[in-house]
């Protein structure tokens, strides 16, 4: 690496998003580190990451299908509240209209936790999982692609605004994340890709 004048990239640290100091009642880890799946749309996994801008903070909330490693749905907003993991479940089942039973699994973070949110996840008849109290490693496959995002996008960039971020974010998971970028556990596929074998 000296020779070529390569270094490796480093992630920076960043401030936790996950409150789980709160009084709604929380499910037990039904996935339990079971990072398999036969057929798409079996599991979701959802979580928080937060991007910084100079205007502040934008918090992404997402849902990955554990088999296609797909981007099923995501939202932004500079405050991590109750609508913005609404929104994101709700783009995930208009874009991919999943048969009932998924999988849903998350951390015990309130937004997941509150009563909306599982509502709308029985609306959707889904069966919630959640994390067991700090184990990042309950909910590691979205915490993997968060660090992709992070390593190929966010770390590299100094966004001016939370619109420009909100671009970039746009471009990455809908362009070249789930259409160009394969993945080794995919027999180096896209999600897209892995999603439409499947079909066929």
């Amino acid at each position: 690496m000296h020779d070529h004048r390569l270094r490796s990239r480093v992630t920076r640290k960043y401030k936790a998003t996950t409150n789980s100091r709160h009084t709604w009642p929380v499910h037990e880890n039904v996935l339990n580190q079971t990072f398999t799946a036969d057929r798409p749309h079996a599991v979701w996994m959802a979580d928080i990451p937060d991007i910084p801008t100079e205007e502040g903070w934008l918090y992404l909330a997402s849902l990955e299908d554990l088999y296609t490693r797909k981007i099923v749905g995501w939202a932004v907003d500079r405050r991590m509240m109750q609508d913005l993991v609404l929104r994101a479940l709700d783009r995930a089942v208009t874009h991919s209209r999943p048969p009932a039973g998924v999988l849903h699994h998350s951390d015990r973070g309130s937004q997941y936790a509150a009563t909306a949110y599982q509502e709308r996840l029985k609306q959707y008849e889904m069966t919630a999982s959640m994390s067991r109290k700090g184990n990042c490693y309950d909910n590691a496959m979205i915490e993997s692609w968060h660090s992709l995002l992070k390593k190929e996008l966010i770390d590299l960039t100094k966004f001016r605004t939370r619109a420009e971020a909100e671009v970039a974010i746009f471009a990455y998971i809908e362009i070249f994340y789930n259409r160009q970028r394969v993945h080794s556990a995919l027999d180096y596929q896209t999600p897209t890709e892995a999603e439409a074998a499947y079909q066929a």
